[in-house]
């Protein structure tokens, strides 16, 4: 598995860019990412995680304008937009009626897309290196605790991995709480 740090973003970057699965710190945990519109990448994360396609994942950007395609913005309300707007960046962790632009593997067999405008340096700036939002999944197999360091990504998946951004976790003791940006009704706390 490469390793990639700040200094090395662009490698990184490319790397996505390449077809790549790459896993980088979030708040709390190491995610694993991908291009959102590279099926091949996709399948291939969710191979590493074992996980059912089914349950979709979500895309973490560096700036609003980064989701904000991905939003079916038609069916949101401006005060609901401005809401969560106010509340990114940030580890917040929204859902919203999806546009046609998100690929149906993405969202799996959920009716609208989880997106997030994360404050975690480390993965804000990959997210500017890369150009656009990425798969952010939990970086572990299915059942298993997610990563906190480099050392277990290599444990849990060594070479199937392509590469690890190693750098700093954003120091949540859980992942971000999503919840549904039109009722505020929390998905998961």
């Amino acid at each position: 598995m490469r390793r990639f740090d700040d200094h090395t973003l662009e490698a990184a970057a490319a790397l996505l860019r390449q077809g790549g699965v790459l896993a980088y710190p979030t708040e709390a945990v190491y995610g694993l990412g991908c291009d959102p519109h590279d099926r091949d990448a996709f399948e291939r994360l969710f191979a590493l995680k074992g996980r059912p396609a089914t349950q979709g994942v979500l895309l973490i950007a560096a700036a609003f304008s980064q989701v904000e395609p991905y939003i079916d913005l038609a069916a949101v309300p401006a005060d609901v937009l401005a809401q969560v707007r106010a509340s990114w960046p940030g580890p917040n962790t929204w859902v919203f009626p999806r546009s046609a632009k998100v690929p149906d593997w993405v969202a799996g067999a959920h009716a609208g897309i989880a997106l997030r405008v994360t404050a975690h340096a480390p993965a804000a700036a990959l997210c500017r290196a890369y150009g656009a939002p990425l798969v952010s999944t939990s970086a572990n197999p299915h059942g298993h605790p997610p990563a906190r360091d480099v050392a277990t990504l290599e444990r849990y998946f060594g070479d199937r991995l392509d590469a690890a951004l190693d750098a700093p976790l954003g120091g949540l003791d859980r992942p971000t709480v999503i919840r549904d940006a039109l009722s505020g009704t929390i998905i998961r706390a």
